[in-house]
């Protein structure tokens, strides 16, 4: 498989790569077996977090044995130096290595202050003297966060959202991290779920090569569809970019990522996927939206407090209970209509 240069690491990583958010949801030998498969297809770069309950140790149990032949980005949500280097002692344990490639500050509300040995980033100093780590980077999905980071010199990698539905905006931030050498990770490459056809995606990615894209691959076949597409690319011609142009007039305005940090809801209502179920009705087969689980789960939108934490969470400055309530209102008249 080609490989894409990291920015300033240096590191020559797999032109498509493994975001392994997804393995969280298989068991440990399904997980095993699709990373060995990514492996042994060609991919070289692993991303997870913290926060992605088991992930870590899935990698650890599949990939140890070859850790000297891949890279691995791991994430920290700690709002402390004490719990970051905690994170960052059981992500190690947990993938079998004694040392992380890129340790990523997970989507902070503001940059810590570089200056501050007790602050966030001294401990990513402290980490990286300690050798647990090779290179400092950040996730974000708050475009002026990601643009200050970049702007600070003081990250080796950025991780936003980055699709065939991006805007000029956020293709010009990719072109900033490549102009200050910055590696650019490409996170959300199908919109959370919401583009269906990974080859427009794929292609319009193929138009940015120093972007690092990694796929949140769950399945083998999701996985194969990849490797395949690497070995045979789909053309960017215009039939894609009016699959592409489409996308973006269907998926245009205020709509839910599924990036989840507007989680936990005191009521229990699934945010992510409730938000975009007007979408996810039309955007893929709908039976699996109109069960009767998925309807009590719906329901639960009518329990919702008002209490503001999920909007007051959302990085994208989303009224969300608004969004879930109208999206309940679209999901009853849909559900009754094809019932």
């Amino acid at each position: 498989m080609d490989k894409i240069r990291l920015g300033k690491t240096g590191l020559m990583v797999s032109a498509s790569s493994f975001g392994a958010l997804p393995v969280q949801r298989v068991g440990m030998e399904e997980a095993k077996k699709l990373l060995r498969m990514a492996y042994d297809g060609g991919i070289n770069y692993f991303d997870t977090a913290n926060a992605y309950s088991d992930s870590e140790e899935k990698i650890g149990e599949a990939l140890s044995d070859v850790r000297h032949n891949i890279i691995i980005s791991t994430k920290s949500g700690a709002s402390d130096k004490k719990t970051l280097l905690s994170h960052i002692e059981l992500s190690l344990r947990r993938m079998k290595t004694d040392y992380i490639d890129i340790l990523q500050l997970h989507n902070p509300a503001t940059l810590p202050d570089p200056e501050d040995p007790d602050s966030l980033y001294g401990g990513l100093l402290e980490a990286q003297k300690k050798g647990w780590i090779r290179f400092i980077g950040i996730t974000n999905h708050r475009y002026q966060v990601a643009k200050d980071a970049v702007l600070s010199g003081k990250y080796a990698t950025l991780q936003f959202p980055f699709s065939s539905i991006s805007d000029e905006k956020d293709i010009s931030l990719a072109e900033l991290a490549r102009d200050h050498d910055m590696g650019f990770i490409a996170m959300k490459g199908l919109a959370g779920g919401l583009i269906t056809d990974a080859r427009t995606t794929f292609s319009f990615m193929k138009q940015h090569p120093w972007v690092v894209p990694i796929w949140g691959i769950q399945r083998e076949s999701e996985l194969q569809q990849f490797l395949d597409m690497e070995k045979n690319p789909p053309l960017y011609d215009d039939e894609m970019k009016a699959l592409i142009e489409r996308d973006k007039k269907e998926l245009a305005g205020n709509f839910c990522h599924g990036c989840g940090y507007c989680l936990p809801c005191p009521e229990n209502i699934p945010i992510p996927t409730a938000a975009r179920m007007s979408l996810l009705l039309r955007r893929s087969p709908y039976q699996g939206w109109l069960t009767e689980d998925m309807n009590e789960q719906m329901l639960r939108i009518e329990k919702c407090r008002h209490c503001g934490a999920c909007a007051s969470r959302c990085p994208y400055g989303l009224d969300t209970p608004k969004l879930l309530a109208d999206n309940l209102a679209d999901y009853k008249q849909f559900r009754a209509e094809h019932l």
